[in-house]
């Protein structure tokens, strides 16, 4: 039998720029002093381990399209192509196992 992991909310609403983004994810996370990073590159850092919890386990990101509304900023990618803050972040969870509940 598989062990069910844990699962975590994030309140999208409290989401209204990339500071707050890394406020509500810290508080859903029940972090250390509330940190679980300030930009993508510590995001990644602490999904390695050390910082609270560690994957795998679920991120219900509730109210997700408040938050896709805030976090636009666009990041290259190869190419031309860029993406969103909100997608880049979701690729750095995905890339770490984390599975994500968009609601």
């Amino acid at each position: 039998m598989q062990e069910q992991q844990p699962e975590y909310h994030l309140d999208g609403r409290t989401v209204s720029d990339e500071p707050s983004f890394y406020t509500a994810l810290g508080r859903a996370l029940r972090a250390p002093d509330g940190y679980y990073g300030s930009n993508l590159d510590a995001l990644a850092d602490c999904l390695r381990g050390g910082f609270g919890p560690e994957p795998p386990f679920t991120l219900v990101w509730e109210d997700s399209a408040h938050a896709r509304h805030h976090l636009t900023r666009r990041l290259p990618t190869s190419g031309d192509r860029t993406r969103s803050y909100f997608d880049a972040i979701l690729d750095v969870l995905y890339e770490y196992g984390v599975t994500v509940r968009l609601e």
